[in-house]
């Protein structure tokens, strides 16, 4: 697949606005205070998902005249969430510059079909943000489908993702999904959505420059006039002036520089890291040449693979051993669950191997 830039190839890209349209007065509010802010595009939601039933699920299509107002009167393009083919007309209706296709959405390949039909034929620029769950497939298909449909002016959201347990975050950033997403299509514009991401205040600033670090190419962030105040997701929103102060603390880095100290500095760090990566799977490889060992032993007895009370004594030691060595509590998660599930994938082959004709758990151990 191959992209047209969204954005003409303006870097950063400044998606800023309210969650939720709530009132004509606030949307214009929100816009004017934004206008001389850099922002290239004014968000805000006019239908919105909500978990639960009784929440406030946006002002529908007469929020749309405001967006065109904000437009008139501030020279601002808006853009908002579209979520089936009705909205999707409603918003060319109006003359809404840009949509975006929003998390819960993603999820689900014959809603992004339904939009993906109802704007063939147009050229209008699509965002397409991450799924809710950690799927990298359906945020690769939502493009597609939208590419078959003959879209080109497509880029990405990052959001993050839901999980489960405790996180300084709402949603899980799983940076290299993001990346990985980037390294597959060079010319596809992706946008963090540090709201999202953080879902709350105090950690806007520190996890935009962590995106401005990692070269994405903008940021996505709800800004309120009385956050407050707000209708919905009241603790992720600041308002125009606290947004142009965190964005004047932000450092955009060069991608590269042709500097020949910077260059040897860095083929001697990345030396010596390749060399640990090597040795580091070689340990991983020794681990499971145990773990399969473990496996047989469980199987002569008939003990089940999944045993909690050694997992959670292990996760409680690798945190603290991760905490003493600087590792963050969401990697030594990451990390913990990962092993976890390919030792219990290689205790599995092992007991529910047939005994006749199956290898013997030494047979398949990695050579040295």
């Amino acid at each position: 697949m191959t992209f047209q830039p969204v954005f003409d190839l303006k870097r950063p890209i400044l998606i800023a606005g309210p969650c939720s349209a709530e009132t004509e007065e606030q949307v214009l509010t929100a816009a004017a205070g934004l206008k001389d802010q850099g922002v290239d595009l004014l968000r805000a939601g006019i239908w919105k998902p909500r978990t639960r039933p009784g929440a406030f699920e946006g002002v529908g299509t007469p929020g749309l005249k405001w967006l065109k107002r904000v437009k008139e009167e501030t020279g601002l393009a808006v853009t908002t969430e579209v979520a089936n083919a009705q909205h999707a007309y409603e918003c060319l209706k109006y003359g809404i510059d840009v949509f975006w296709i929003g998390a819960r959405t993603t999820v689900n390949p014959f809603s992004v079909q339904e939009i993906a039909d109802a704007l063939e034929g147009t050229d209008i620029p699509v965002l397409v943000k991450n799924p809710v769950n950690p799927d990298y497939k359906l945020w690769v298909g939502a493009l597609e489908r939208l590419h078959k449909a003959g879209l080109r002016r497509i880029a990405a959201i990052h959001r993050g993702f839901s999980s489960y347990g405790d996180s300084k975050y709402r949603n899980l950033p799983r940076w290299q999904m993001a990346i990985d997403l980037m390294q597959e299509f060079p010319g596809l514009e992706v946008i963090c959505d540090v709201s999202h991401i953080c879902g709350r205040r105090d950690i806007l600033a520190e996890t935009a420059q962590k995106a401005y670090d990692l070269n994405f190419d903008g940021l996505m962030v709800e800004v309120h006039p009385d956050p407050d105040k707000a209708w919905s997701d009241t603790a992720q929103q600041i308002t125009p002036a606290q947004y142009g102060d965190m964005m004047r603390t932000l450092v955009r880095r060069a991608v590269t520089t042709d500097d020949p100290d910077f260059l040897a500095r860095m083929e001697n760090c990345r030396s010596e890291i390749d060399a640990l990566d090597e040795e580091l799977i070689h340990l991983i490889a020794q681990r499971m040449q145990l773990v399969r060992e473990i496996g047989a032993i469980k199987k002569d007895k008939n003990v089940a693979v999944l045993q909690p009370e050694r997992f959670r004594a292990l996760r409680e030691a690798l945190q603290r051993r991760g905490e003493k060595n600087e590792l963050s509590p969401e990697f030594i998660s990451l990390f913990l669950e990962a092993v976890h599930q390919e030792s219990i994938n290689q205790q599995e082959q092992i007991i529910n191997a047939n005994t006749a004709g199956q290898p013997a758990p030494s047979d398949l151990w990695l050579n040295d």
